[in-house]
């Protein structure tokens, strides 16, 4: 395998993603951030941070699929969200694991959560960006 996922000794476990990534392939792919756009472009989930979370994990994955990778290839997420307060865990969890759980994964790679103010349209509330290295 091309990735190596860990947390170092001295930073924290985190439940839901690794510390560190260490990759070793030779091709990288660029996922472009993804909403929660089914395949005709409408919006799965407007109102519920859950299910578009699911729906962003979803569509990561197929552009993934597109380059002959998975989510054990992924070496880094960028998840941004609309007007993220604390509160607002639970739900982000919540789409990670419903999504993982159809992907059959448990890949955790390094991730980074933004809150941010908007998105490209109004009904979106996360956008989800990966990067993968591949043998």
């Amino acid at each position: 395998m091309a990735i190596t996922l860990s947390n170092p000794e001295g930073l924290p476990v985190i439940d839901v993603y690794h510390q560190v990534a260490v990759a070793s392939g030779s091709r990288t792919v660029y996922v472009a951030g993804q909403v929660s756009w089914d395949a005709d472009g409408a919006t799965v989930g407007a109102g519920d941070l859950a299910a578009q979370v699911e729906q962003c994990y979803l569509n990561v994955a197929t552009a993934l699929a597109s380059a002959g990778a998975g989510f054990a290839d992924v070496v880094k997420l960028n998840v941004h969200v609309v007007d993220w307060a604390p509160e607002k865990m639970p739900q982000l969890l919540d789409g990670i694991a419903r999504a993982t759980a159809k992907l059959g994964t448990t890949a955790a790679p390094p991730a980074t959560m933004l809150g941010v103010a908007a998105l490209d349209v109004p009904e979106h509330l996360v956008e989800i960006e990966a990067f993968a290295v591949l043998d």
